[in-house]
């Protein structure tokens, strides 16, 4: 299985978010230098989990994105379907002769598994686990400044 590499940038933005103190903004610019991505290119992902309800813009000169929700619940599976979707990641075409497809129930029980895996894996585990994120924020904010 595979996800596309904003998913990957998704996530580690989300993680940052998730470790910077309640209510704090980050802009996009520094989201960008943490992860060595161009803005232009980071702020689609940003749009993305915008539009899921995630996290916020907040425009002006301290304006930047904050989460919207308790980071205590964002999961995962969250972020991914915010970026990848909720289609199915696998497809059979049997053609019309055929009853169905015997594959299909093995596949979609295997991704219904790693979606539950995901949906109780959350990021604030991660950033608690590594108090590294907290430093790396830190830093970048004392370079701003």
């Amino acid at each position: 299985m595979k996800y596309s590499q904003a998913t990957n940038y998704a996530l580690h933005t989300m993680l940052y978010l998730v470790a910077l103190p309640l209510g704090t903004t980050i802009g996009v610019q520094q989201l960008a230098a943490l992860q060595g991505l161009s803005p232009t290119y980071l702020s689609k992902i940003l749009t993305k989990l915008v539009k899921a309800g995630m996290i916020e813009s907040t425009p002006g000169i301290n304006g930047g994105y904050k989460l919207t929700r308790n980071k205590a619940d964002l999961s995962f599976l969250e972020v991914i379907q915010a970026i990848e979707g909720t289609a199915s990641l696998f497809h059979c075409d049997d053609g019309e002769d055929h009853q169905g497809c015997l594959i299909q129930g093995v596949m979609t029980h295997a991704e219904h598994v790693m979606e539950d895996y995901l949906k109780e894996r959350k990021l604030v585990e991660l950033v608690e686990k590594h108090t590294g994120l907290s430093k790396v924020l830190n830093a970048l904010e004392q370079e701003v400044s």
